[in-house]
């Protein structure tokens, strides 16, 4: 590992001090003055490789991930053994969504700097994302031991053991942040909040209480512990504060997160009219491999995806994001937005953008040979998605429309504006119900509706329907999905190990209070 002096060789001691200046000025957030004093030290040394990698990190903040990516392999070109230099390219490569280099270059950052917490979390948070636990777990151990006090590492590290079904080993990752950092801790206080069964006691609701009340937290840190209190305070009965203190968080996350409801509504309906009638899709007949569950937030993906991978013959892959990846890169190809291209494809295109999908997701089908893509928000590409892959099949999960919102309400989103507030959750769901109405009438034989509360109340008679969707022969190990062991990271991972339970509706428990959003979606008021 280079040390300070050693990364600085060959620069004078003026620049030695501005490069200095320059990275306390990006811990401060003053970019812009960062940018401006890079830009000077580059025109002294222009090929230096600290300077470069400096340039970089200012380049990838600033949004200019490929002039991060150009500089960096500059630098490295010059310093292959650099491993600060690696981990920035790998972060610059996901920025463009270059997965698979973002790995390559991070896995090297670790081998050359085995020593760095940072390497081996941002190593273990891409593998995280990869859905390769089993490698992602010791980087993520090794970043703990080598830095107690990494918070983010650790709140990973506790989000994969609650994957694994490890409460008890995720509970006391968390419990260590909150105790180390109780200021800055918001992250693993909502984490601890989704175990299960609720770990969060008395004494936890006045901690959390004081600390929002006499703390200067950040917002990210707030919205966290509002949320995780939300969630306790219901958990001891107390709704009315419990819905009190939701209302608060929503409020303050909308501020940062406003959501677009006529907007949404309008590309919705352009893919709509793109696929008012099926298209001429893929003449190959492809796409057998894979059954795409989609769904709303909070409606019963999970326990659908956990039935089908209990089956013999199909790999749970959760939450791929491969197939909008594959419509985002057409769009750049055609120089238009989704769904614009559409009807200038023909067979030969939709046949391409299969297989490319294909392609991408080979890994899945290594040990069996069906898999499940898990996405909730493919329900917007289903016309895309038979298009591409016309022997594909689609589960559509649905629950009561009520519980369906209320769940979403309850839960901390990222990227999930429309949660921040009941009339717009109640929009959102018109809209979703609208699009599925539609596919469900351009392709019967390829969409099937799964209805949560169908489920809990004949499982044998629904699970046995959804596997003949799906063109598989029942097995007696889909009815008993609780047992089979696999990671799930979803916040129903918990639920999907216990037997279906026939008390998770919890809207009539909020009573009256949930009036606004009864009438918004056109249902009596309660009582």
């Amino acid at each position: 590992m280079l040390t300070a002096s050693q990364r600085a060789a060959g620069l004078s001691p003026g620049l030695v001090q501005s490069l200095r200046g320059i990275e306390q000025s990006l811990r401060q957030r003053r970019v812009a003055e960062a940018e401006r004093a890079v830009i000077a030290a580059l025109a002294l040394a222009p090929r230096h490789p600290e300077v470069l990698r400096v340039f970089a990190l200012i380049q990838s903040v600033q949004g200019r991930p490929q002039e991060a990516i150009r500089a960096l392999l500059l630098a490295s070109a010059q310093r292959p053994d650099d491993p600060l230099i690696h981990t920035a390219l790998g972060g610059a490569y996901e920025a463009v969504k270059d997965h698979t280099r973002a790995r390559a270059a991070l896995q090297r950052a670790c081998e050359l700097g085995p020593e760095l917490a940072t390497c081996w979390f941002n190593y273990g948070r891409r593998l995280a994302l990869d859905n390769d636990f089993t490698a992602a777990l010791p980087a993520l151990r090794r970043a703990v031991a080598l830095e107690p006090g990494h918070a983010a590492a650790r709140t990973l590290l506790a989000d994969l053991l609650r994957a694994d079904g490890d409460q008890v080993a995720a509970a006391e990752q968390l419990r260590r942040i909150i105790a180390d950092t109780p200021a800055a801790a918001g992250q693993a206080w909502w984490s601890l909040a989704m175990l299960k069964p609720m770990p969060l006691t008395g004494a936890d609701v006045a901690t959390l209480r004081r600390t929002l009340h006499a703390a200067a937290l950040s917002t990210p840190e707030r919205l966290a512990m509002t949320f995780a209190l939300a969630l306790a305070l219901e958990h001891q009965g107390d709704y009315a504060e419990a819905f009190a203190t939701l209302q608060a968080g929503h409020a303050l996350a909308r501020r940062g997160e406003p959501y677009a409801a006529a907007a949404f509504d309008r590309h919705i309906d352009a893919i709509l009219e793109a696929f008012a009638a099926p298209p001429a899709g893929s003449a190959k007949a492809q796409g057998g491999e894979v059954i795409f569950i989609v769904s709303l937030p909070r409606s019963g993906s999970t326990l659908t995806e956990q039935i089908l991978a209990s089956h013999s013959q199909v790999e749970g892959a959760m939450e791929l994001q491969d197939l909008p990846q594959e419509i985002m890169y057409e769009s750049d190809r055609m120089r238009q937005p989704f769904p614009q291209w559409v009807r200038t494809h023909g067979p030969q295109q939709w046949q391409t953008l299969g297989a490319r999908y294909l392609e991408r997701t080979q890994r899945w089908r290594a040990q069996r040979p069906r898999f499940t893509d898990k996405a909730p928000n493919n329900w917007q590409y289903v016309g895309a998605i038979l298009a591409m892959l016309p022997q594909a099949r689609v589960v559509v999960c649905r629950r009561d429309p009520l519980e369906t919102c209320l769940a979403c309400y309850r839960y901390m989103y990222r990227q999930h504006a429309f949660a921040h507030d009941l009339e717009d959750l109640a929009s959102h769901w018109r809209t979703f119900d609208r699009a599925v109405r539609q596919w469900r009438t351009l392709y019967p034989e390829r969409v099937h509706e799964q209805v949560y509360e169908h489920l809990l109340a004949d499982p044998q008679a629904q699970i046995r329907q959804l596997l003949e969707f799906c063109e598989l022969p029942f097995e007696e190990a889909c009815l008993n999905f609780h047992t089979t062991r696999r990671r799930v990271t979803t916040p129903s991972a918990a639920q999907v190990r216990e037997p279906l339970r026939r008390d998770t509706a919890r809207a009539d428990k909020y009573g009256a209070l949930l009036d606004p959003l009864r009438v918004a979606l056109g249902l009596a008021p309660f009582g």
